[in-house]
């Protein structure tokens, strides 16, 4: 991102959207214990040292299509084979957007004006938004409400699936051993793992409350998009998925 971080301070571009899309990169927690996370930093601050544009970052989560049916690094889930593993009891919530939700987000917020027109005017508007964060959300669930969406989803019982039970602590260090010995796809077992731990870092709606409202955004149905997911799963649309 460095490079257009420059070209538009360059050209005076006033607002830029940094890739912020995922986990609360204002949680110095998550930071902390996630690489990639922390990695992020920099292009906020290179951003505010130019002193050209301003930053805000859309904190969504993981994309729940893209989570869901990704396979059992992700959110858990193997749904092709029909086998789920639950961090501990998967009872803990998190907050995740749909791809819709998303595109939604960034085109409603570049759509507001960019100051009030005087004290009385209370509506949004995009210097709210300056140097901050955008928290938006479309479902907030543990793995076990997704788990029963799936069920309705895909018409089978729990009976029909295989569950796993691994302790979260320990699938964060197992990711974390995985990526230091040269396996990337541990790194995939850490971000997502760790928006799962106890202290709600994965669940924003909750620490910082959601700006659906300020954005106008909709009110989503779960299955719907675990259909979506199912589908993407089935038909080997994820395994394509940056090829």
């Amino acid at each position: 991102q460095t490079k257009l971080i420059e070209a538009a301070a360059e050209a005076n571009v006033p607002w830029i959207l940094p890739n912020e899309f995922g986990g609360d990169n204002a949680n110095e927690a998550l930071r902390k214990d996630v690489v990639l996370n922390d990695a992020k930093t920099q292009y906020r601050d290179l951003i505010e040292k130019l002193g050209k544009s301003s930053w805000i970052g859309i904190c969504c989560g993981f994309w729940y299509e893209f989570s869901l049916g990704g396979g059992e690094a992700t959110y858990g889930f193997d749904i092709k084979n029909r086998t789920v593993t639950l961090f501990d009891e998967g009872t803990r919530p998190i907050s995740t957007t749909t791809l819709p939700q998303n595109g939604r987000a960034v085109a409603n917020l570049l759509g507001l004006k960019i100051m009030r027109d005087d004290e009385n005017d209370k509506s949004p508007c995009l210097t709210d938004f300056k140097d901050k964060f955008a928290y938006i959300a479309s479902f907030v669930v543990s793995q076990k409400d997704m788990l029963d969406s799936v069920l309705r989803v895909t018409k089978t019982e729990l009976k029909d699936w295989k569950i796993i039970h691994e302790p979260t602590a320990e699938r964060f260090k197992r990711g974390n051993e995985m990526f230091k010995n040269g396996d990337f796809s541990g790194m995939r077992i850490v971000l997502y793992t760790r928006m799962f731990f106890p202290d709600q870092g994965g669940n924003h709606a909750a620490t910082r409350g959601l700006d659906n409202d300020k954005l106008g955004l909709p009110k989503e149905d779960l299955d719907e998009y675990t259909d979506v997911s199912v589908r993407w799963a089935m038909d080997g649309t994820l395994e394509r998925y940056g090829q």
